[in-house]
């Protein structure tokens, strides 16, 4: 395909190739989200990939004109057919109700295609016991071989021949079992030479056994006859269920496809990504496989029109070949080296990259003609992403802005969306104020005079042209002098562009610590409103302990109005008043405590510790020492000193459940985040350095989250994936 090789992507793509049983399109018609459905639920299945299978097409054909296939094509059928019911007879551990039993399960085997199937062996030969004139020819083919076997080695064994033997083996040249012999062997054994070796010894194979020879050959020719028979009769069989064989054949490139997939992103620790109906771009953390040491890229594209510029060699081409690959191999549901949790893609009709210079004296176009021939092809597709590199290529920079600016419109106007580089000023300028243009500028490290292979939103850049030449090797002098033909009025425009870029970082910065402050002040909002639902519900349990307090005596003080006895009478009275008491005397307690808190005091609440701010009836503002300030009621306090010393120490029980592994499997994101984070507490406690945590493969979407989380945790020293044996990719040994 020549978008892959546009993209860089021949060499991954070939890798993927390997993990199919057979090379087919890697294109997967129908419903990418049902497809990886299917995907998901193979994860879970411990399964054997298929062997290597022939395309099967031209022998299709040839079953269809009525034709007979040979033994091996045959096999390759049987191969397949074998395959299905092996998976069949994973049916006890498939889910019953998944998509892939019933796909599984819905494939009825013809039972002719059946028996055929248990004729034969593993390695492709018939069984013995089904056919059996060729069992009686294989049976007296090996009887003959073993008797010239014999024969040779006793022939090695005559000490009249020995002074002749180069060596003390039987040799296999031209299919015919020999001895190696020294010049002057006929003076000892008559037999006939069939070759010669390098040295000049011969091969000979004697007289006697030369009739042995001839009645083996016409064995091996029955033999032959007997199976091209049947092979012919099994291709009659397989010619009236044509059918079927075409379905199975479509059917296992099917489940070739999803294995393939799902075998590449385990090996590979990759992950999928669906494209969505939106046409909006969001990518996270993706390396392109051709880079080596691949910085990532992320980026938001919701315009319609990228315009990459800046810094000459400084990863603009490479980053529209990156996009373009993301949606490339999210369009074919291919895994790749992403963060898939954070990413979206939408699904285009179409993805065609300008790129390279189209200059051919063969056929007689000039680059700028080769340029206006692509889009003119272009011109006349809609709902498509099309990527062009250094557009301005070929022509006079300020006719091409004008030019170009009309087809970008046009192109957009039909549902496209447009990546493009340009070094265009002119260009750039005229679509900075078109509402569905991104400008996306590369940057340059001026210290180091190097570009940094990052990305700075919504600037144009500056390409650095005489930087970059002086790092490739062009002297100074002449860089100086270029300089000043250049002019100080085109590189003050320069310093502009530069200086606009700087402010726009310094917006960046300042917007992401704004955002940060808010993110921690929504964190105190929340944490507040925590302990207010805390003390609410703590307010409603002691009103409900109180109201039955005050329902038993009011009980009591009923069950003595019923009484004759006036001795049980002042027993139950004597105890509802003894409630009572006990309450008037807890808010005594309660009266006296308010009163010995005052402004200032050290107080605990809960097991969080503060200082008393103001005091109001009941009610005091406590100033906590993680910088909040609660209102809470002051019988929910206690007095306390806030101890300032240098050193303190306190015991932690080690938790009873502490364990050195964790399983996240079937966990969702929230809900596997929170028992990982429970864990490495429990193991902090315990005491432990190093533990195990598995989250498995599938989409890649809980193994990102894992990663994310713990390259965040601040207890966790380091983690790696683990070995194979204690899960691969799919698990994480952690070291605390």
């Amino acid at each position: 395909m020549e978008l892959v090789k546009k993209l860089d992507l021949e060499e991954y793509i070939s890798l993927f190739e390997t993990f199919l049983a057979r090379k087919k399109d890697i294109k997967l018609e129908g419903d990418s989200k049902i497809h990886l459905s299917y995907i998901k639920e193979l994860e879970d299945i411990d399964f054997t990939s298929p062997k290597e299978v022939k395309n099967l097409d031209k022998e299709l054909q040839l079953l269809r004109k009525f034709g007979h296939l040979h033994l091996d094509d045959i096999f390759e059928f049987v191969k397949i057919i074998k395959y299905f019911l092996y998976l069949k007879s994973l049916k006890s551990i498939l889910d019953t109700k998944s998509l892939l039993d019933k796909w599984i399960s819905g494939i009825n085997i013809p039972s002719p295609i059946l028996e055929i199937t248990k004729t034969f062996k593993d390695n492709g030969k018939i069984k013995e016991g089904v056919y059996l004139e060729l069992d009686s020819v294989c049976e007296s083919i090996r009887i003959i071989k073993r008797d010239i076997q014999n024969i040779l080695r006793e022939y090695l064994q005559k000490e009249s021949l020995i002074p002749y033997l180069v060596d003390s083996q039987i040799h296999l040249v031209d299919d015919e079992d020999c001895l190696l012999l020294r010049a002057g062997f006929n003076n000892v054994l008559k037999g006939s030479i069939i070759n010669r070796s390098k040295f000049g010894f011969f091969y000979v194979v004697p007289s006697q056994i030369a009739s042995m020879r001839d009645k083996l050959s016409t064995l091996a020719n029955k033999k032959e006859e007997l199976i091209f028979e049947i092979a012919r009769d099994i291709s009659q069989t397989f010619t009236k269920n044509l059918l079927f064989l075409k379905f199975i054949n479509r059917e296992f490139d099917r489940f070739d496809n999803y294995q393939a997939r799902l075998n590449f992103a385990r090996v590979k620790n990759l992950e999928f990504l669906l494209t969505k109906d939106s046409k909006n771009l969001k990518i996270c953390e993706f390396k392109h496989p051709a880079l080596k040491n691949p910085k990532s890229i992320s980026i938001n594209f919701s315009g319609d029109i990228l315009m990459i510029t800046g810094v000459n060699a400084g990863g603009k081409t490479m980053l529209l070949k990156s996009i373009l690959s993301v949606v490339f191999l999210s369009k074919y549901l291919i895994p790749m080296p992403i963060n898939a949790s954070k990413s979206a893609i939408g699904n285009f009709k179409f993805i065609d990259l300008i790129l390279d210079d189209p200059q051919s004296s063969k056929n007689d176009i000039s680059t700028f003609a080769g340029r206006m021939l692509a889009f003119s092809e272009i011109l006349k597709k809609t709902e498509g992403i099309i990527g062009v590199d250094e557009i301005e290529l070929g022509t006079d920079s300020d006719e091409a802005a004008s030019l170009f600016q009309i087809l970008l419109d046009n192109l957009a106007s039909k549902g496209n969306k447009i990546i493009l580089t340009t070094h265009h000023k002119r260009l750039a300028s005229l679509m900075a104020g078109d509402s569905r243009v991104q400008l996306l500028a590369t940057l340059y490290d001026e210290r180091k005079e190097i570009p940094t292979y990052e990305f700075l939103d919504g600037t144009i850049g500056k390409s650095y042209a005489f930087e970059t030449a002086i790092r490739y090797g062009i002297p100074k002098m002449l860089i100086n002098k270029a300089r000043e033909l250049h002019g100080a009025d085109k590189e003050r425009l320069n310093e502009l562009i530069e200086n606009s870029a700087k402010l726009e970082m310094k917006l960046q910065n300042k917007i992401r610590n704004e955002n940060l402050k808010l993110q921690e002040l929504d964190n105190k909002l929340q944490n507040l409103k925590h302990k207010e639902e805390a003390l609410q519900n703590e307010f409603e349990a002691k009103k409900r302990e109180l109201e039955r307090i005050y329902n038993n005596a009011i009980n009591e003080a009923k069950e003595a109005v019923k009484l004759k006895s006036s001795q049980e009478i002042h027993r139950k009275l004597n105890t509802a008043n003894n409630i009572l008491k006990a309450i008037k005397e807890q808010k005594a307690i309660k009266s006296i405590e308010v009163k010995e808190f005052k402004i200032g005091d050290s107080v605990k609440y809960g097991n969080s510790k503060g200082v008393i701010l103001q005091l109001q009836k009941n009610v005091a503002l406590v100033q906590m020492t993680d910088g909040m300030k609660l209102r809470v009621g002051i019988d929910k306090l206690k007095h306390t000193q806030i101890q300032q010393t240098k050193q303190s120490s306190f015991n932690v029980e080690t938790p009873k459940n502490a364990n050195v592994m964790l399983d996240l499997h079937g966990m969702r994101g929230e809900e596997a985040l929170e028992a990982l984070d429970e864990f490495i507490s429990n193991s902090l406690i315990a005491g432990f350095d190093e533990v195990l945590v598995y989250h498995g493969i599938g989409t890649g979407r809980l193994s990102s989250l894992v990663r994310d989380f713990l390259q965040s945790h601040p207890k966790v020293v380091e983690f790696v994936d683990a070995p194979q044996k204690s899960g691969g990719f799919g698990a994480k040994i952690i070291k605390l």
